[in-house]
């Protein structure tokens, strides 16, 4: 899909003749049309939001648009960039949190955006995960960026599961990376069945399937069964293995 060829479906193509010239176009207006393209395509995706309406949701002059952005597809980056740096502004705030213990820390993030669904109707869920759903097999540039931004946040969020695991938080026996990626997908797993079943339950189900089972501490008696059986007779390691 090219950026062009969308432009003309929503029946808007940008003269190439009038870009670059006059005076430069007003900063204020390319932010109003973000704004209001950010709320208009995170209410209802990328293919039912022309152009046309995020210029009048910006009560900007018609033709506008094509004075700031090349493509409805080069705004659309834009507007993932700009609702990705949101999102990771607040978990990196939370991660930063000096209360609090690594795996409380990042509890404490899902716990907060839970709430946040609860109180705006479990609508819209999270655009970077929309997006992937219903843009991934139409544009790669779309479907690249998500993955770039995906995988900050996995990284970063792998980080956090390790400090985790160095405090006895969790347990050490998966790779911090893996599951960050598993937490991360299950959450937009859940954001999904939220907006379905219009209800916070998944996501309910999401923190505790997450932070009790899968995050969950080492139990001692855990530790003590390996321990165990790490000694018993055959086992790979004992002493009983070795002998012929």
């Amino acid at each position: 899909m090219t950026g062009r060829s969308k432009n003309q479906t929503d029946g808007e193509p940008a003269p190439p003749s009038r870009r670059g010239r006059g005076r430069p176009p007003r900063a204020d207006g390319r932010e109003e049309l973000l704004k209001a393209g950010l709320l208009a395509m995170h209410a209802q995706g990328y293919n039912a939001t022309g152009v046309a309406e995020i210029v009048e949701r910006a009560s900007a002059p018609k033709g506008t648009f094509y004075n700031h952005f090349e493509s409805k597809e080069a705004f659309a980056l834009l507007v993932v960039d700009r609702f990705f740096e949101r999102v990771f502004s607040l978990f990196e705030a939370r991660m930063q949190d000096p209360a609090g213990t690594p795996r409380a820390r990042l509890r404490g993030y899902f716990e907060d955006r839970a709430a946040f669904f609860e109180a705006n109707g479990c609508q819209r869920g999270c655009l970077l995960g929309n997006f992937g759903l219903e843009m991934s097999d139409q544009s790669e540039i779309i479907r690249a960026r998500l993955q770039a931004h995906f995988d900050t946040w996995t990284a970063r969020m792998a980080t956090c599961i390790e400090a985790a695991q160095r405090a006895g938080e969790v347990r050490a026996e998966a790779e911090p990376g893996d599951l960050a990626q598993f937490i991360l997908s299950s959450w937009e797993g859940a954001l999904l069945s939220m907006r379905i079943q219009k209800s916070t339950a998944p996501l309910h189900a999401f923190l505790r399937f997450a932070f009790d089972g899968v995050l969950g501490a080492q139990r001692p008696e855990d530790h003590a069964a390996r321990s165990r059986a790490a000694a018993a007779p055959g086992a790979p390691g004992s002493p009983q293995s070795h002998e012929t």
